[in-house]
């Protein structure tokens, strides 16, 4: 007689493992109450349309799926089971799967409800999870998440708040945490630099496992998925980001752009100089236009430094500037990230008007 086991990667919880699991989840309830988060759930199951393509190749595989009920195999010819393609039965066999995470049916939950929700949203959402991954210590094929997500408001104050409940929680329970902030939108810009937007997802799989494997195989694995060796050269530098955030982030900006460099002080002087000549040259070319535009009273200053904090305040006061007219940049949304908007920053600070100008083809 066999002995009752239960599934491998699932666990029993007993009566004195429920009461600490309830403390944890009744704070951590409590806490995004506090900071005005709203309980949502959803079913263990989505379907497979939900899910399939939202987590790469390797998450689809992940996937608990659910077999039709019924006579599953009446739709199937016999060709389809003779061809013994384990994915394109799948399909055929399966239309439901257990619910890889909470950010997929969060975002299903949105689209279907959105007029009955009132934005921005902020939900807070805790239910196991299944992941079909190779169980070991201290890794399960069913385990919990605690979610929270704030829809309709793009504002970075949403970010401190989350950061804020992580803190509040952790320091309820009297453990010292390191909080680490990431930002996909890096990862998107990268993709779209190298020239592959289209592979954010292969990408961003197979940097996920440079720890692990190691640079080569990384490489490997994005030639594999169709990436051109141009792009994978381009992407390098990238790959070997070492030192602090602040170091890191400027190897970033002078791979994408160099318009991205904030302060002279990264420059060698070789660089500045190059810079500065450059300055003069374009300052001359927009000083004729101006001339044979019948602008007589032209005044022109080159500094070096951080355009922001020179153009809200510091050439304005010393110049005696009452408008500061800027062009719009034609930077992308990860330079964006990077950089950040001058216009948007000058907006803010400058103690006089401000006019911006851009090209149609241009945005802020």
């Amino acid at each position: 007689m066999n002995k009752p086991t239960v599934p491998k990667g699932t666990r029993d919880f007993s009566p004195i493992e429920m009461a600490k699991r309830n403390y944890i989840f009744n704070t951590i309830k409590e806490v995004y109450a506090l900071y005005g988060f709203q309980q949502i759930e959803t079913p263990a199951m989505e379907t497979l349309q939900t899910l399939m393509g939202k987590y790469g190749e390797e998450g689809d595989k992940l996937l608990f799926k659910v077999l039709n009920s019924g006579d599953f195999m009446a739709k199937l010819s016999p060709e389809e089971l003779a061809e013994n393609n384990s994915l394109r039965l799948a399909s055929k066999l399966c239309e439901k799967g257990l619910r890889y995470d909470l950010t997929v049916p969060f975002a299903r939950y949105v689209v279907m409800h959105r007029d009955e929700l009132q934005m921005p949203f902020k939900r807070y959402q805790i239910q196991p999870v299944w992941r079909a991954d190779r169980p070991q210590k201290g890794r399960y094929r069913e385990f919990y998440q605690c979610d929270a997500d704030v829809v309709g408001s793009a504002s970075l104050l949403n970010e401190v708040e989350l950061m804020q409940i992580v803190d509040t929680v952790f320091s309820r329970f009297k453990i010292r945490v390191l909080i680490k902030i990431n930002n996909r939108k890096i990862l998107t810009g990268i993709a779209d630099y190298i020239g592959a937007p289209d592979k954010i997802t292969d990408i961003t799989v197979a940097i996920d496992k440079l720890d692990k494997i190691g640079l080569e195989a990384v490489n490997a694995e994005l030639e594999a998925n169709g990436i051109t060796p141009e792009s994978i050269a381009k992407l390098q530098p990238i790959l070997a980001l070492s030192g602090t955030n602040e170091e890191k982030l400027a190897t970033i900006a002078r791979v994408i752009d160099t318009r991205a460099l904030q302060s002279v002080s990264t420059f060698d002087a070789e660089v500045y100089e190059e810079l500065q000549v450059d300055a003069e040259s374009l300052m001359k070319e927009y000083e004729k236009r101006a001339r044979d535009a019948g602008v007589t009273d032209i005044h022109i200053v080159i500094e070096m430094g951080n355009p922001k904090t020179l153009l809200a305040r510091t050439i304005p006061d010393a110049e005696g500037v009452d408008l500061i007219l800027v062009g719009a940049t034609g930077l992308n949304a990860f330079e964006r990230l990077l950089v950040g908007s001058s216009s948007e920053y000058i907006l803010r600070h400058a103690k006089v008007d401000l006019l911006v100008v851009r090209e149609r083809e241009k945005t802020l």
